[in-house]
């Protein structure tokens, strides 16, 4: 459908495009997605107390002020970009109020006053209450940032800014994230960090690189319902990207806080859901008619003196890309300077016999060929990739809802709901390819050797059947219904959550190996199967009779319930200590189940035995003390405070955990903040690590070879499938950084931060290199048991899990290999972020400059505690050393232009001998918007956007990589087949 868009609308789009590079070209610069120092108000007049909220809420800088202040004054109309502090200042303009800074607080006070701010930090009014009671990612006392820590915003501002569509787009930004793991273009390229169980072709987050299951995400403050086998990552891909008022990113551990998975960090997702009015917004956008894009969402929003309501919808639609498409998307890379990586199955085929391959001639139907027609010790080959997607087609609807009413004065119902569906459809390679036996009595059997025995045919099926098609559809809810009461100076709150996430797919296209055997087995040359000819050279019957498939489902529930409250403790003389304190249980569980018509008469259904119904049941707390703040005159300490957390879970299948987490910041002087903090994390082994059941573990004896034994070789017992006793991954986590804005340029800014991530205990096993651990014994020496007692091999051969296809006897066993999933691995990896930015005076314009990126000096990596550490940045399936983006945006007036620069370092292909260099790769976006004016009338609050993502059309990096069974020309962890993606967007508001 969308790749059919007419010539006339790509002329209109690359018009456009040329309009933008010509408008934003001056403006290049770098700035990352993070919240700027402006932001965009459009507020109407209204009590001042409620727009000051509003400011609050947008800008997420908090301020106090007295009930009695605010009493009875009406703020002006708001609109146009300013820093929070210029925002609130605009609001009390008039009002015969003032600001005061607080320590790191802004608080109102009477203008006339001349009273210095106490050191207490409340007004002189004595009834201040903090307006917007805002919870920042990473601390869970109210209109408090974390102590010690960093949270990255990506505001409403960014979002539009940035001229992505979708959520997960949003997120793949940020370069402390990494592509690897689930996410829709690595499915069918890889299987690491989780990529092998995204069967619902969806997106995650993966910080810092340390897997999907590593990193946190949240839904306004709350765990959502988890995607692929087992729930091994939330799904970013069902989330309205328009529905979305910020994202909040702490790149920190946080299981303090949080939990389970809170490693790497954590992502919590803030919806629009103060949004008042109306918004309706209209996307397409074509990457040379080979991908489009379509989007529609619409918000409604209505409040009320004791409540308010929102309503958004977005569809979001997106054509596949055929790898046919991408000159790199291949399998032969020679003509790259690669390898070629195309397997020995083709239409026609290759016959294999008496240890020789015989290469079938094309051309012919297979009717009367004879062994004279063949070609000896030749293999007929086809690149497989060319008829397979890199993207899938997919058909997303999503559905916000979001009410709050206030039962009494103290008393607050809130409730949120978000509901996706979600079908995708994609052609994939298939990766079980086999050879197939043809029986002499088949009439069109060929001998080539004289045997008259059967032969063996690779051949390529997929030119019969056509192209092996994935296709799925995913459901998900997620809702929470909570209730917040006001107790004199504190909050407390109760919360009940309920999320569900469906997914179900389906392979088509297979060979049903029954059925084939029985149409290579049929006399009859009408029915038979032909596999000695070109492709269809058979009976359309009878390649339909053959036609498999392959169904999954599996389904993620979650049930959650939370009590939690904080509040002012005591003063100090810098200040109030705050705490906070709550508790949580929460239930999971993951079913799956399969349906196969691919080695059967009939589809024969089969189900996982996962384990049942994990419950957590959790407490934690947090205290925030400020130590000294600036109007007690210490020298050399401007403000200084500390927090500390801490959280005992207790899981039903495994144990309790207890994870603390401390935070400092001190101000030595007005311009420059020190951090840092420390803390323990763990991530919750998955329903799959813990899954115990015959077929998915097995004890096999096996010969080995190993070169201390006289005969070369020894026969083992190898321990395949998980350990029963499988506990969390644990990581220690250290960051140190500061912020810099120094006085004599008031409008810059500096933050760095340095990070350490020691993960521990990481779960996985050595299966990969089963075949060489006698080889490296000394580098697998915990997992090898040598001479086994005759008990151990007597209770291992007894073993329901027990399979001996090669009839090995116990007596013959001289060692016993663990290959078990279990915890073994672990990595220390440590880096640097880093964030400037500079918005410059310019008079009537506005420019915002900046760069922000990640830089890792080290990712050491041991497999077993026995092996050396090895250093892997900036290998294939880890981070590069240095990622970069940038931003530019110039303003004026009504027209506004965004351009952003994306940099990928070189890295490493260690996948090939020699390593080869994979270089580095450099994007460029550009936006060109316009809002209309009330002069304009029925387009009065519309705005038009002008969006070229890569606009050069730069093609990834070529990588001469393998991947699972076959070979591709890019590293689809690391760069976007996409290409140069021009599109147009329209936003109304009402």
């Amino acid at each position: 459908m969308y790749r059919h868009a007419s010539h006339l609308r790509r002329g209109l789009l690359a018009t456009a495009a040329t309009l933008v590079l010509a408008t934003a070209a001056p403006a290049l610069a770098a700035q990352p997605l993070l919240q700027a120092e402006h932001q965009t108000y459009d507020l109407k007049a209204q009590p001042l107390a409620a727009a000051l909220a509003e400011v609050a809420r947008i800008s997420g800088r908090p301020i106090v002020v007295s009930t009695s202040l605010a009493r009875g004054k009406t703020a002006p109309p708001l609109k146009g970009r300013f820093t929070p502090d210029q925002a609130y200042a605009a609001l009390l303009s008039g009002s015969g109020l003032k600001l005061v800074t607080v320590g790191n607080n802004l608080v109102v006070q009477p203008a006339d006053t001349g009273v210095a701010a106490p050191i207490t930090g409340e007004s002189p009014a004595g009834d201040a209450e903090q307006v917007a009671e805002v919870v920042v990612t990473g601390t869970r006392i109210r209109g408090a940032a974390p102590a010690g820590a960093q949270v990255i915003t990506i505001s409403r501002e960014d979002i539009e800014a940035s001229g992505y569509a979708t959520t997960q787009q949003i997120v793949q930004a940020l370069p402390q994230n990494f592509g690897g793991g689930a996410n829709e273009a690595t499915t069918m390229l890889s299987t690491r960090s989780g990529a092998g169980s995204n069967t619902g072709m969806g997106s995650g987050v993966n910080l810092r690189g340390l897997g999907t299951t590593s990193t946190l995400v949240l839904l306004n403050g709350e765990r959502p319902a988890m995607g692929g086998i087992s729930g091994t990552f939330a799904d970013l891909s069902l989330i309205p990207a328009s529905a979305v008022q910020r994202i909040e990113v702490l790149p920190d551990g946080a299981s303090a806080l949080y939990g389970s998975d809170a490693v790497a960090g954590v992502v919590n997702v803030v919806f629009r859901d103060r949004f008042e009015g109306a918004e309706t917004r209209l996307r397409y956008a074509t990457a040379d008619g080979d991908f489009d894009e379509v989007q529609a969402g619409q918000l409604f929003g209505k409040a009320w003196d004791s409540g308010h309501l929102i309503l958004a919808y977005e569809y979001h639609a997106k054509g596949r890309l055929a790898a046919a498409d991408r000159d790199y998307a291949r399998e032969d890379l020679r003509p790259f300077g690669g390898g070629d990586y195309r397997a020995n199955y083709s239409t026609p085929g290759t016959i294999v016999a008496g240890g020789r391959t015989f290469a079938i001639p094309a051309g012919q139907n297979g009717v009367g060929l004879t062994p004279s027609q063949l070609l000896p010790d030749q293999i007929n080959r086809r690149d497989a990739r060319l008829n397979t997607d890199l993207l899938p087609r997919q058909r997303r609807q999503s559905m916000f809802v979001a009410a709050e009413q206030a039962l009494d004065g103290k008393t607050t119902l809130k409730a949120q709901l978000l509901a996706a569906d979600r079908r995708f459809n994609s052609r994939v390679m298939n990766v079980s390819q086999s050879a197939v036996t043809v029986p002499v009595a088949n009439p069109f059997y060929v001998d080539p050797i004289g045997t008259r025995a059967p032969v063996r045919v690779q051949y390529d099926f997929s030119q019969d059947l056509g192209p092996m098609a994935l296709l799925g559809h995913v459901r998900a809810y997620n809702g929470v219904v909570g209730l917040t009461r006001t107790l004199g100076d504190w909050s407390a709150s109760a919360d009940v959550g309920f999320g569900q996430q469906r997914e179900y797919s389906r392979y088509d296209n297979y060979v049903n190996t029954y059925r084939l055997g029985l149409a290579l087995a049929d006399t009859n040359p009408a029915t038979a199967y032909n596999l000695f000819g070109d492709a269809r050279s058979t009976n359309p019957a009878t390649i339909e009779s053959i036609r498999g498939w392959s169904a999954n489902s599996g389904l993620w529930r979650v049930w959650t319930s939370s009590l939690r409250a904080d509040g002012p403790l005591f003063d100090l003389p810098a200040g109030t200590v705050k705490l906070a304190i709550g508790g949580e249980w929460r239930a999971e569980r993951f079913k799956y189940g399969s349906l196969t018509y691919r080695t059967t008469a009939a589809p024969a259904p089969s189900s996982s035995l996962y384990p049942g119904a994990r419950k957590i049941l959790a407490a934690y707390a947090e205290v925030r003390v400020p130590l000294v703040a600036e109007t007690m005159g210490v020298t050399g300490v401007r403000n200084l405070a500390v927090s500390l957390a801490g959280r005992v879970e207790r899981y039903s299948d495994f144990g309790t955990t207890a994870t603390p987490k401390a935070g400092l910041e001190w101000s030595p002087f007005q311009g420059l903040s020190l951090r840092g903090s420390y803390g323990r994390s763990f991530r919750a082994p998955s329903f799959a690590d813990q899954r115990i059941a015959v077929g998915y573990v097995l004890y096999q004896p096996i010969r080995l070879t190993d070169p201390k034994s006289p005969t070369g070789a020894t026969n083992v017992v190898a321990l395949v499938g998980n350990t029963a006793d499988i506990g969390p991954e644990r990581a220690r986590t250290w960051t140190v950084g500061f912020d810099l804005r120094p006085t004599w340029a008031p409008r810059a800014r500096l933050e760095t931060t340095l990070f350490k991530v020691d993960y521990r205990d990481r779960i996985g096993s050595i299966n990969a290199d089963l075949l060489n651990v006698l080889v490296n014994r000394a580098l697998y020496t915990s997992l090898i048991e040598n001479s086994p007692s005759a008990a151990r091999l007597s209770e291992l051969y007894a073993s329901p899990f027990f399979s001996n296809p090669s009839n090995i006897p116990a007596s013959a066993i001289g060692a016993i290999v663990d290959s078990r999933n279990t915890n073994l691995a672990s990595v220390v990896e440590t880096g640097l972020d880093f964030d400037a930015r500079y918005a410059p005076e310019m008079g009537p314009y506005r420019l915002e400059l900046g760069l922000s990126g990640s830089y890792l000096f080290n990712r050491d990596q041991k497999v077993t505690p026995d092996a050396p550490k090895t250093d892997v940045v900036g290998t294939v399936g880890n981070p590069v050393d240095l990622r970069l983006r940038g931003r530019a945006i110039l303003s004026r007036g009504s027209w506004d232009t965004a351009a952003f620069v994306n940099f990928y370092n070189h890295y490493t292909n260690q996948t090939v001998a020699p390593a080869k260099t994979i270089k580095a790769w450099t994007t460029v976006d550009l936006q060109l918007g316009y809002r209309f004016g009330a002069s304009t009338g029925p387009l009065d609050g519309v705005r038009l956007a002008l969006t070229a993502s890569n606009v050069f059309d730069k093609d990834p990096p070529f990588a001469d990589l393998r991947v699972n069974i076959s070979g591709v020309g890019f590293d689809s962890e690391a760069a976007s087949p996409v290409g140069r993606l021009i599109g147009v967007q329209a936003t109304k508001s009402w």
